[in-house]
C-alpha cells in the first residue's frame, strides 16, 4: 500500500483500507476503486489521503495504536457524552448522567492494556482515513498520543490514567461553546476567540465534580493551554506552575490540530508540524517534553512518498524507532526518475549522507 494525497490519487486505483464515518461505520470498503466522483466526495468529507494498493508495496501495512473495536467503542462514547452536553447548553440538567466518571475510567482502563501492549511503538498519524467532526477525533488522538509519551516518560499506571482520562477530556468544555463559533470556517474575531478561550474554564466546572474523576484530571482541562512564557490561558500561568500532565497534553493538542483537516485549513504532514512545534519549543512548552515528543512521534509515516537528496525516490518502509527522522525507504524510482529494475531499501539511520529532499514528489 502507500499513502498518497488523495490530489494525486486517480480513477482507477483501488483502496487498500477502508474509510469509515464518525459513527464508525464504513463509507468505502477496502478494495473499493476510485471513480472521480468518489474522489471528489472525499476530499469535500474532508479525507486529504487515500491508503492505495500497490504491488509494489503490498506487504506494506499500518498498525493500529488502538484495536478497532476499542476505538470504536471509545469514539461512541465521546460521542454521546459531548452530545448530551451540547444539547443541555442552559445547563439546567447539571450532568444527570453520573456514569461519565465511571464509564470513562472503564475506557481509559482499556485503552491503557492496548497501549501498554506496545509501548515502544512510535506516535503514528490516527486519523488519516476517517472522516469525522474534529472535536470527538481530536479528543481521542490527544489521548492516545499523551498516554504514549507519559509510556514513554516513565509514569505508573495511575499516573498513566489520570493523564489519559485529562486528556481524552481536555476539550469537554466546547461543549458549552455556541457552534456557529466551534465550526467557523475562517478568523475568529476578538470577541468569538474569548468566547472559544472559555472552553478551559468550562471543561473545569464539568469535571471538577464528578464521582470518578481524580481533580487533576479536571485541571488538565483546564491548564492544556496554559504555556512555557506565560503567554496561554486562562491564567497566564508560566513553567513549573503549569501541572506537567497538563504539559503533555497542551503539546500533543497543537500537534493533532495542526496535522488534522480544519474548517479553516488542510492538515499538514506530521514533519511540518513538527517543525513548527520545535520552532516554538522554548517559548510555548518545555523543552525537555518537547525533545521527547520528537523522540517518539514518525514524522514520515509508512507508506508515505519520499525524494531523496540522491535522487531515488520511494516509499517509507518502516520506521527507526532510535531514530524517527532517519526511516527505512523503499527505493521505486532512481535518481534519473527511471522505474527500478529490482527493487531494494534504503535504511536512512545507516546511510547519514542521504537525506529527505522533498514529500509527495509529483513525479511519483
Amino acid at each position: 500500500m502507500r499513502l498518497m494525497p488523495i490530489s494525486m490519487c486517480q480513477p482507477g486505483m483501488k483502496l487498500s483500507q477502508s474509510i469509515y464515518n464518525e459513527e464508525g461505520i464504513v463509507l468505502l470498503a477496502e478494495n473499493v476503486e476510485l471513480t472521480q466522483r468518489l474522489l471528489n466526495r472525499l476530499q469535500v468529507n474532508g479525507i486529504d489521503y487515500l491508503y492505495i494498493q500497490d504491488p509494489l508495496t503490498e506487504d506494506l501495512m499500518v498498525s493500529e495504536m488502538l484495536q478497532p473495536e476499542l476505538k470504536a467503542k471509545a469514539l461512541s462514547e465521546i460521542r454521546q457524552t459531548f452530545r448530551n452536553l451540547m444539547n443541555d447548553m442552559d445547563g439546567n440538567a447539571k450532568l444527570p448522567y453520573y456514569h461519565l466518571g465511571k464509564s470513562f475510567n472503564g475506557l481509559m482502563n482499556s485503552i491503557l492494556d492496548d497501549l501498554s501492549s506496545h509501548n515502544n511503538a512510535m506516535v503514528m498519524l490516527t486519523n488519516m482515513c476517517v472522516t469525522d467532526q474534529y472535536l470527538f477525533q481530536h479528543s481521542l488522538n490527544v489521548c492516545i498520543y499523551s498516554t504514549m509519551l507519559g509510556l514513554a516518560y516513565g509514569y505508573n499506571r495511575e499516573e498513566l490514567q489520570t493523564l489519559g482520562l485529562g486528556a481524552l477530556l481536555h476539550d469537554i468544555g466546547k461543549t458549552k461553546i455556541p457552534q456557529e463559533i466551534l465550526k467557523k470556517p475562517g478568523r475568529l474575531s476578538d470577541l468569538e476567540y474569548e468566547e472559544m478561550k472559555k472552553h478551559t474554564i468550562f471543561g473545569f466546572q464539568i469535571l471538577k465534580d464528578e464521582p470518578n474523576i481524580p481533580l487533576l484530571s479536571a485541571h488538565c482541562a483546564l491548564q492544556h493551554h496554559e504555556r512555557w512564557n506565560g503567554s496561554g490561558y486562562p491564567r497566564n500561568l508560566e513553567g513549573k506552575d503549569i501541572h506537567e500532565f497538563a504539559q503533555w497534553i497542551g503539546i500533543s493538542d497543537s500537534y493533532d490540530a495542526l496535522t488534522s483537516q480544519r474548517v479553516y485549513r488542510e492538515a499538514m504532514l506530521p514533519h511540518v508540524a513538527m517543525e513548527i512545534i520545535l520552532s516554538d519549543a522554548s517559548k510555548l512548552y518545555d523543552i525537555t517534553k518537547v525533545n521527547l515528543f520528537r523522540k517518539k512521534v514518525a514524522i514520515y509515516p509508512i507508506g508515505i512518498t519520499l525524494k531523496l537528496s540522491s535522487g531515488e525516490v520511494g516509499v517509507v518502509a518502516d520506521l527507526n524507532t532510535d531514530s524517527p527522522q532517519r526511516p527505512i525507504v523503499r527505493v521505486l524510482f532512481d535518481e534519473y526518475g527511471q522505474p527500478v529494475t529490482q527493487i531494494y531499501e534504503v535504511d536512512l539511520s545507516k546511510k547519514l549522507s542521504v537525506m529527505v529532499s522533498e514529500v509527495n514528489p509529483q513525479m511519483a
